[in-house]
């Protein structure tokens, strides 16, 4: 295959002037956020409360095979609604202008075995900054994948497809492990640091913290429908697990993504950092309700571009963005869902192989792409 820089024909001048535009369009978006915002997000979280209660109720009776039924299905569908458009979006920061301390990045814990301070630093801080940048951004394969035909092959990518079936399953435990950084720390030395130990004990508290409230507490109270209620819990973990998973890797491993060189980001402009969330994103195409529960992240290109805008506007954003798209002559990435994860996982199980490609540099060595 051939890599083609998809940015090469970007002046400088250009670049900062997409800059500029957009920083135009997040500040037309502040300045109109308003009472509207904070309602809509009220709303979600008062139907998502009341949906886990209702469906955690019925799962009492989940002898039952229709009440057990009945009670997974909320239950998955609230555990994806904490996780997906509440708890990622507000520990964002996408809701703190409102200035509730019931809904803010700053004391809000989700139902998710990572503690939210730990997560905050990975995701806010780490993979925000350096997005799709190899070695620096770990999202980008979950330090167990080769996410690029130039990074050295070993026989153990091989069994990439099968890691990444695992962390899909038990996605949440994935988070905290990445969270944690073990792949840097498993070395004795680093793991006795007061730091790494400190952080260690927080998330065992967390996972504690879950254990106990969804395989100890809520199936003890449903009495005798206690096996059939600890299964339809581990099976709404599982649905959200999933597909949680499935909507991050779309966002960032289809095919037509681009992924990027430490040395790349050196110097790096306003307007080169919104052009490396452009070119390293993509969307999901698809109804209001699915938007909805991929928590908005099917607007993965805007939510990276903005991370802090509240995501019910992401929709809004979205036009304006691909406006520019176009205007840039930039390859908007988007698809529908069955589409999207297809091209994840051919592309996690092409780069198992063996094999290699060069890379492209654009001029100047600013932005060094290569095309996945």
């Amino acid at each position: 295959m051939t890599a083609i820089d998809p940015t090469a024909h970007l002046t400088s001048e250009q670049i900062e002037e997409l800059g500029r535009e957009l920083d135009a369009i997040r500040d037309e978006v502040i300045a109109d956020r308003g009472e509207k915002d904070a309602a809509y997000i009220r709303r979600v979280v008062s139907a998502q409360r009341r949906l886990e209660l209702v469906s955690r109720g019925v799962l009492l009776f989940s002898m039952f095979p229709p009440a057990w039924l009945l009670g997974t299905a909320g239950l998955s569908v609230a555990k994806i609604m904490d996780n997906m458009e509440i708890g990622h979006n507000v520990l964002h920061g996408q809701w703190d202008w409102m200035r509730d301390p019931k809904i803010h990045s700053t004391t809000w814990e989700w139902d998710h075995v990572s503690p939210s301070e730990q997560w905050k630093h990975s995701h806010n801080e780490l993979h925000h900054t350096y997005t799709n940048v190899i070695g620096k951004d770990n999202d980008l394969g979950y330090g167990i994948m080769r996410v690029d035909e130039d990074q050295k092959w070993h026989p153990f990518h091989l069994g990439q497809p099968l890691w990444n079936l695992i962390n899909a399953c038990f996605f949440e435990y994935g988070i905290a492990a990445y969270d944690l950084e073990l792949g840097k720390n498993l070395h004795k030395r680093r793991r006795r640091t007061p730091e790494f130990r400190a952080r260690a004990r927080a998330v065992g508290r967390k996972i504690r913290k879950q254990v106990l409230k969804d395989y100890v507490i809520h199936p003890l109270l449903s009495g005798p429908s206690f096996l059939p209620t600890l299964a339809a819990t581990f099976t709404a973990n599982l649905v959200r697990n999933i597909w949680s998973h499935s909507v991050i890797m779309c966002g960032h491993f289809p095919e037509g993504v681009q992924v990027f060189e430490r040395r790349s980001i050196n110097g790096e402009t306003r307007g080169q950092w919104y052009l490396r969330q452009m070119m390293g994103s993509a969307n999901i195409s698809g109804s209001r309700a699915m938007h909805f529960m991929t928590g908005n992240l099917s607007h993965q290109i805007e939510h990276h571009l903005f991370p802090d805008l509240p995501s019910n506007r992401y929709a809004e954003v979205a036009v304006k963005v691909r406006a520019l798209f176009e205007k840039y002559e930039l390859e908007y990435v988007t698809g529908p869902l069955p589409t999207q994860v297809f091209s994840a996982w051919r592309k996690v199980v092409r780069l198992s192989l063996p094999n290699k490609k060069p890379r492209v540099e654009t001029p100047g060595g600013q932005q060094e792409l290569v095309a996945l």
